[in-house]
């Protein structure tokens, strides 16, 4: 006998039914439609029933999972910023030669922003709404504990050589190296026009990479040392 049921019907079922058995995926798949609308629309211009097509759900699905826009965003922050830890711990910093190691962690931390552009774009609105939703967010406050505490092992290290100064701010330092990269990456366009430099060229991220390098290395070395 013939099945002559409707066989988009039937899938679609299947995909719902699926869903129900599976929260977690059910919440990677909205938080990924959120992050594209929000990093393509910012907070303001994004909506809701775009994000619930891009899903293939319904408004009320995303509804019964986060209670408003506000809260969408939240858990996209957290995703993001999620994101960037992992991809921190991922890089093992104790192996690598105080120096050398500053170098992998500068480059790690420039790459990740210049691969993921969308990163930039919702830091941003996040940013000129004075961070009001990322406020509201527990998980964030303690999500970069590890690395400052690596961070900070690795300038021992180099202390403890003599190849380092002392007087190290570890979350300033940090802070040196995302803004550095994060400032080019973000604003490079206008920069362009700025300066009569085309730094949308080939090369011109890399050249820009060895200078904060550079910039970094300069500021963390012990000139007492190096007189000696």
């Amino acid at each position: 006998m013939v099945d002559i049921r409707d066989t988009k019907t039937d899938s679609r079922a299947k995909s719902v039914g699926t869903r129900k058995r599976d929260p977690e995926r059910t919440i990677r798949t909205i938080i990924e439609a959120a992050r594209q609308e929000f990093a393509e629309h910012g907070y303001d211009g994004a909506r809701t029933d775009r994000i619930a097509a891009l899903t293939g759900m319904s408004k009320g699905v995303l509804y019964h999972h986060y209670n408003s826009k506000d809260d969408l965003f939240v858990a996209v922050l957290e995703d993001i910023y999620q994101e960037l830890r992992s991809q921190n711990e991922a890089l093992v910093l104790d192996v690598f030669e105080p120096e050398e190691g500053i170098r992998q962690l500068i480059a790690h931390t420039y790459n990740y922003f210049a691969t993921h552009p969308e990163f930039i774009v919702l830091v941003n609105s996040e940013n000129l709404m004075k961070a009001v939703h990322l406020e509201k967010s527990e998980s964030v406050r303690s999500m970069f504990a590890p690395l400052s505490t690596r961070l900070g092992e690795l300038i021992d290290r180099g202390q403890e050589q003599g190849i380092f100064r002392r007087d190290v701010d570890i979350v300033e330092l940090y802070i040196s190296i995302v803004g550095l990269g994060y400032f080019f990456l973000a604003n490079r366009w206008t920069l362009s026009v700025v300066f009569n430099r085309n730094l949308l060229a080939d090369g011109a991220e890399d050249l820009r990479l060895a200078h904060i390098i550079d910039v970094v290395l300069g500021y963390l070395r012990n000139v007492d040392a190096a007189d000696r």
